[in-house]
């Protein structure tokens, strides 16, 4: 049992989170699933009785072909209208502050009886930017997820940008003093600090004089699994095929919300499925529009989603990834290149770049002026993002380790330094 005081930090992640929790004498990660300490931010309802399944036990669930309804990405939902209206799960509306704090509780829950004592104590993760471009809505993402951490027992609640979160997890190990870059690419969000970082100065409360600028844009892994899944899933379901007489491309809405992650629920309506199979009556493809109707019927698009975060994981080691989606057609393979993938995503990726170059503007200094760029969130470990800000920062020392879970880390020494 913790006899000194618990100070928690919380990384709520679009596709992983963690909780890390500190005394006076150390800051430690809480397992949050087995002996894990990551969980996937999934979320499985099984159809009989809405009984909610988290993590990788979700996910297992779900491709299992168990009946219920898989959730993923709800962090992107915040400070949208979506928030407010709630979604049916399973014949019940269920409203999304509900619908986090569900996930969030069983984490906290986990890391009170490994503890041995109540979490009173929380900085919360956030990006740079919820939402691009829009104050308003971004200062109601957070509003919300304020309200969610009050809903769940916790008295006193701080938010911390993500870099900067992850830059405290490092800093213990700087020797003198660094001009830091972080730089976090998560599943939902691409978020940059600059930061000063020395032994001297971990344990002040207040570091707004040691941080230079902070950018962010709301692009991320679930981006790059989309703009894979546009450019190699979905032309095997018919994606820009031509029906009719006219010869017109088939409706791309449906394709656009099969690859993402917060949308895909959207499309199980009997009015989309109706419409669907009007239109196979005159497409001129129809084996792969079939494939649509199939993935339809038997709501399997985050199994195809899931198959294309495959590819992506699996080409950060390989040159080459052979997708095997015999659930849509006992036949169906695709083979995806590097090359190819990088195709799909290079704009994206010279948008992160941009945000990153804009983060040094801010601060008025050079690229040659960062002494270490830490690397953190699991979009890191794709090579061409590692080749972009190698080239942008080339004298710099490298820091890459916790990439899932720095930012906890970073959040509970905040929370310590905040509240103790």
């Amino acid at each position: 049992m913790m006899t000194n005081p618990l100070f928690c930090g919380i990384d709520f992640g679009t596709s992983n989170s963690s909780l890390a929790v500190a005394n006076d004498d150390d800051v430690f990660l809480i397992p949050v699933e087995n002996d894990q300490n990551t969980i996937p931010s999934a979320m499985f309802f099984a159809r009989k009785d809405n009984e909610a399944f988290f993590g990788r036990q979700a996910m297992e669930r779900f491709l299992a072909r168990q009946p219920g309804r898989l959730m993923r990405s709800l962090k992107r939902v915040l400070g949208t209208p979506a928030m407010r209206q709630g979604t049916m799960v399973n014949g019940e509306l269920m409203k999304f502050d509900q619908i986090i704090a569900a996930f969030l509780n069983q984490m906290k829950r986990k890391a009170e009886a490994d503890c041995g004592a109540e979490l009173k104590h929380v900085v919360m993760g956030r990006p740079v930017h919820f939402t691009d471009n829009d104050a308003a809505a971004d200062q109601r993402a957070e509003n919300e997820l304020m309200a969610v951490a009050k809903s769940l027992g916790f008295e006193h609640v701080g938010f911390q940008f993500e870099p900067i979160a992850a830059a405290f997890a490092h800093e213990a190990r700087v020797n003198g003093e660094k001009l830091a870059m972080v730089v976090d690419l998560g599943g939902g969000t691409s978020d940059f600090t600059i930061i000063r970082l020395s032994k001297q100065n971990a344990r002040k409360a207040d570091r707004s004089n040691d941080i230079l600028a902070n950018t962010g844009v709301r692009l991320g892994g679930n981006d790059f699994d989309k703009d894979l899944s546009l450019a190699e899933m979905m032309p095997e379901l018919g994606f820009r095929t031509k029906y009719g007489h006219k010869n017109l491309e088939v409706p791309s809405y449906h394709y656009f919300d099969l690859s993402e992650w917060s949308k895909v629920n959207f499309l199980y309506t009997n009015r989309i499925l109706f419409q669907a199979k009007q239109l196979l009556r005159e497409t001129h493809d129809p084996v792969r529009y079939g494939r649509l109707i199939s993935v339809l019927e038997q709501e399997r698009g985050h199994a195809v989603l899931a198959e294309t975060e495959k590819i992506k994981i699996g080409l950060a080691s390989k040159e080459n990834y052979a997708a095997v989606l015999d659930f849509i057609d006992e036949d169906l393979r695709i083979d995806v290149a590097r090359e190819d993938f990088n195709a799909a995503i290079i704009t994206k990726t010279e948008r992160i770049v941009l945000a990153a170059k804009e983060c040094l503007q801010v601060a008025g200094i050079s690229a040659e002026e960062i002494g270490l760029v830490i690397m953190t969130g699991g979009s890191t470990e794709i090579p061409l993002i590692q080749q972009q800000f190698r080239t942008l920062f080339p004298a710099a020392d490298w820091s890459e380790e916790n990439k899932l879970s720095s930012v906890g880390l970073g959040l509970a020494y905040d929370a310590r330094n905040r509240f103790s």
